[in-house]
């Protein structure tokens, strides 16, 4: 873990000195959809007995760690693998490439948490009827992990940038929308809900969501997310393993 930390420490000096102009940029595109969703076309509906302002904010904390976690961990790595060509340094490194893959990975999920708990205490000052307890804190944490680690793979699976661009508008862009953040799935046909299930956002939302509503939390979902985090941990290592030969 040491080894790890310092690989993640640069990123870290990188974070702390521009941290209030990244909370910044990191919080308008969840505050917008707070705006447009919850309290536009929201308004005045109900679901699973709470308000759908309430409903939203949950889904919306997981795309943010979703987004954050993946850009924070992954467009970075791509930068200093194909711009910098700093991560050739890296691999030279005394290190093994398991504390080297943890060390790219854990400035998405400080990315991730830091933007996500901005987002939260914002959501808390509108919604304070939300729960917040240590299920949905460890909830979150695996939100970050599982798609720092994400993002990591796809780095490295990248052959130029626009590979990074192509990932995120085939993979990240359908789940923004159909992972369950805006809309229950009890109102999807059986197929379909069967597909969507199929995305980690959507475990992520759902079990966010119970936790934050103080319901029945669905522990399925959060090994399904688990079993989603071990699958991009081993599919980076094999691909870091490819890349070092």
């Amino acid at each position: 873990m040491m080894d790890a930390y310092s690989i993640l420490w640069a990123d870290l000096m990188a974070l702390k000195r521009r941290w209030p102009r990244y909370i910044l940029t990191t919080l308008v595109s969840p505050i917008l959809y707070l705006v447009a969703f919850g309290w536009g076309l929201g308004r005045g509906i109900n679901l699973n007995g709470a308000s759908y302002l309430e409903f939203v904010i949950p889904g919306i904390i997981a795309l943010t760690a979703m987004t954050t976690s993946f850009n924070g961990a992954g467009t970075r790595l791509n930068v200093d693998r194909l711009y910098f060509k700093s991560f050739d340094e890296c691999l030279m490194a005394p290190i093994g490439l398991t504390s080297l893959l943890i060390g790219k990975a854990l400035i998405g999920v400080v990315r991730g948490l830091v933007s996500s708990v901005a987002f939260l205490i914002v959501a808390l000052i509108i919604a304070p009827q939300i729960h917040i307890g240590p299920q949905f804190l460890l909830g979150l944490l695996l939100t970050c992990l599982t798609f720092a680690f994400l993002g990591v793979l796809a780095a490295l699976l990248a052959r130029s940038h626009e590979d990074m661009a192509t990932f995120g508008s085939l993979i990240l862009m359908p789940m923004t929308f159909l992972g369950g953040t805006f809309f229950s799935l009890n109102q999807v046909p059986a197929g379909l809900k069967l597909a969507l299930y199929a995305l980690p956002l959507t475990h992520a939302s759902v079990f966010l969501r119970a936790a934050a509503l103080n319901q029945s939390l669905p522990w399925n979902s959060f090994l399904v997310l688990l079993a989603f985090f071990v699958a991009f941990l081993a599919g980076g290592m094999i691909a870091l393993k490819r890349i070092s030969i």
